[in-house]
């Protein structure tokens, strides 16, 4: 006959076994819904409401005031492909302190704004949005702060609205070179929109890791991987894909780069230089790929194409310095608005 203790033994042991087991299983990727509800932004989410191309949309956006002594500036952030409005948090808390309003929108097609099933996208376009949106909440003149797709975006709203924008900042902007001209083959919508219905976090870590951090990873790179995966693999995966195919060919057949020199505001590029981002280049010919994607060098050729520019470089870092490096990225923002 077993003595009880044994068995409670026993049944303990399972129980702790089973415990260490379930710890030890991977689990489920959250999802999110098809404009990011349930995923936690740093500041209040409020949402502009508009008419664009027959329908009605709207985009979600952060107004956060001054934290520190108001100086009766704005300035508004400009999100990148595979980031949103939430990314800058670090910059956001930054800016707010230094005394700045600042605005973090994201644009249609990303994160917490519409995914229309039909939408013309253009640069131009996306920069009319964010005008009105700007319009509505009173702000006349801006500082332009553009990370990535947000750099080409910054750009082009600073070529339609030179007045308004009183600094213009770019941040590992891609559309520094036009891949297509250089020989990169064209993607038509429908490959993109199979690419990305085939999204998840392991692909987009394997492609962050390798292309925005150098090979290196940090454990809080992880919450954005987990957000833009959990948004294309929630119940708005099909949207969600279709919106970012449109996007992409957005960003491949409209550069800027041959416009960088119409721009008449200060203007600083903060280039981290072992940044190799290149859209297309996955599908580019070797001799292609050799050439595209050199930050090291575009952030010295553009310094030179833009009339008032100032070029901070950040040595050995990838394609979002402001996340790599806060401290040093922040330090050198700061140091460039408090001139201008």
């Amino acid at each position: 006959m077993r003595h009880p203790l044994a068995a409670g033994l026993s049944g303990f042991l399972l129980a702790t076994v089973f415990s260490s087991a379930m710890a030890q299983a991977p689990q489920a990727a959250p999802t999110y819904g098809p404009e990011l509800q349930g995923f936690a932004y740093p500041y209040a989410l409020q949402h502009y409401i508009f008419e664009s191309q027959g329908e009605r949309l709207h985009m979600g956006y952060m107004d956060v005031a001054a934290a520190g002594k108001p100086n009766g500036r704005t300035a508004v952030l400009m999100h990148g492909k595979n980031f949103c409005g939430a990314t800058w948090e670090q910059t956001i808390k930054t800016l707010s302190e230094a005394g700045y309003r600042v605005i973090a929108p994201d644009q249609i097609g990303f994160c917490t704004s519409s995914k229309p099933e039909h939408y013309q996208y253009s640069f131009q376009q996306l920069a009319l949005n964010t005008h009105a949106l700007l319009e509505q909440l009173g702000v006349k003149q801006a500082t332009l702060i553009g990370h990535s797709t947000g750099g080409m975006l910054a750009t082009r709203y600073a070529l339609l609205y030179p007045e308004q924008v009183a600094q213009l900042v770019l941040v590992n902007p891609i559309g520094l070179e036009d891949w297509k001209a250089l020989g990169v083959p064209y993607r038509t919508v429908d490959q993109w929109y199979e690419r990305e219905l085939k999204l998840t976090a392991d692909s987009v870590r394997k492609y962050e890791q390798s292309t925005y951090y150098v090979g290196r990873w940090k454990p809080e790179y992880e919450r954005w991987v987990i957000m833009l995966a959990g948004l294309n693999q929630g119940p708005g995966h099909r949207l969600v894909a279709w919106n970012s195919a449109l996007l992409y060919d957005m960003i491949f057949t409209q550069p800027v780069v041959y416009e960088f020199k119409n721009l008449t505001m200060p203007t600083l590029l903060m280039i981290g230089d072992a940044d190799t981002t290149a859209i297309g280049s996955d599908i580019a010919p070797p001799e292609v790929k050799a050439k595209i994607g050199h930050y090291n060098l575009l952030g010295k050729q553009v310094a030179k194409l833009i009339p008032a520019s100032t070029l901070v470089e950040f040595a050995g870092k990838g394609h979002a310095p402001q996340m790599e490096d806060p401290a040093a990225f922040h330090r050198a923002l700061l140091d460039w608005l408090g001139y201008q």
